[in-house]
């Protein structure tokens, strides 16, 4: 069969100097932050920050101006998110309006309704969640049992969303529910939801290994215009699959900003660290260890510059390569951050150390977004049905 094609996609020079900006502002915005507190600060929603980043034009980056954006490329838009999360920066209350809801709402949303609310987004200004997930409906989201029920000029929502994101933080919501045009998949449509519309509870948390602001969302009739329904009738699965591909690069430059956090961790450890009458970095097993990490994370950084650059320049789908990156800079992550506590011995284990807390962090990035069983299905999938049309 063919070789899959492999693009040139490192950062350029622009993309460089951004990254520098990037550690410039966040050496001065985090400075009051001690480097053990931000390990896990990310998931912490800050608003004051969000809109510092809003003012930098690093929320929409890659936006049409139309809306606010700023047009610019998605390789630069993974640079600032990696730098974010390798240093811990708080940016809960705009991750899931940047990644999720702003490209959501620019695709498919009525042209009414999308030019008044991402402008806000890009401020840093809007939070959202996106109410996908179900008890018994995760990956599988054509087996929704949220429903939308026509009535008069609108809709009413009911049913229960859980691991939701922002949930009662958010100041709108996007919820997913079957509207029965069809079975399956073809019966589900996506509906924009406000903070506080009556018949929605966002009140329940759910408690987690990691902080994060994660609940439950319960919907009993309730009612949204006609003008809340995103896209056509029908169309909320194929909504959903068609923004995956950015959510899934996304959580993969988080991994990888996670993976080079705790590099640097384990670097500083294995220097410092005395015994024997050598550093720990004198012995070759660590030697060994510290080249395989920084190897991995450079692998990892080249498939998720690849995703993006395949999206910048080629213009088309990137379900494979998203799919590889977001699968394997996560695993990556993992195995780095374990490497880094086991470097850390005894200290790594402690509660509210840096790698510690990496630790808890990262292992929710490989459930989230598709799961990284899900992901390598998909991979083979595509692999195999490209041998298939070739050997035809």
């Amino acid at each position: 069969m063919p070789v899959p094609r492999i693009e040139p996609c490192v950062p350029d020079e622009a993309c460089e100097q951004l990254r520098l900006e990037v550690r410039e502002f966040l050496a001065e915005a985090l400075a009051g932050h001690p480097a053990v507190a931000r390990a896990h600060h990310w998931s912490v929603a800050d608003p004051e920050f969000s809109r510092r980043l809003g003012e930098r034009g690093w929320i929409g980056m890659t936006w049409p101006a139309r809306y606010g954006g700023h047009e610019r490329s998605q390789l630069e838009r993974y640079v600032v998110i990696e730098e974010l999360l390798a240093a811990g920066a708080p940016v809960a209350a705009h991750w899931t309006a940047d990644r999720q809801s702003g490209p959501l709402l620019i695709r498919f949303a009525p042209e009414t309704l999308a030019p008044k609310i991402v402008p806000g987004i890009v401020r840093g200004e809007t939070w959202f969640c996106i109410g996908l997930s179900e008890s018994d409906t995760g990956s599988d989201l054509a087996s929704v049992r949220t429903r939308a029920t026509r009535s008069g000029d609108g809709w009413v929502l009911d049913g229960t969303k859980t691991w939701i994101s922002n949930a009662g933080l958010a100041d709108r919501y996007v919820i997913f529910a079957r509207s029965g045009e069809a079975p399956g998949a073809k019966g589900i449509s996506a509906f924009l939801v406000d903070a506080g519309t009556p018949g929605l509870d966002a009140s329940e948390r759910i408690p987690v290994i990691a902080p994060h602001p994660l609940g439950t969302l319960r919907l009993n009739g309730c009612r949204v215009g006609a003008d809340r329904l995103i896209g056509a009738p029908g169309q909320g699965f194929a909504i959903a699959m068609g923004t995956l591909d950015l959510f899934r690069t996304t959580v993969g430059a988080a991994g990888l900003g996670f993976a080079r956090r705790a590099l640097d961790e384990a670097t500083q450890r294995a220097i410092g660290r005395r015994m024997f009458g050598q550093t720990l970095a004198d012995f070759q097993l660590t030697q060994v260890q510290v080249g395989d990490m920084a190897t991995q994370i450079d692998a990892a950084a080249l498939m998720v510059y690849r995703s993006a650059w395949t999206r910048d320049v080629m213009g088309r789908r990137v379900t494979r390569e998203a799919s590889m990156a977001k699968l394997y800079a996560t695993e990556v992550a993992q195995k780095v951050i374990d490497g880094a506590v086991q470097l850390h011995g005894g200290l790594g284990v402690v509660t509210g150390s840096t790698v510690e807390r990496l630790y808890r962090e990262i292992r929710a990035l490989r459930i989230y977004e598709g799961a990284t069983e899900v992901l390598q299905l998909i991979v083979g999938a595509r692999h195999l049905d490209a041998a298939r049309k070739a050997a035809s």
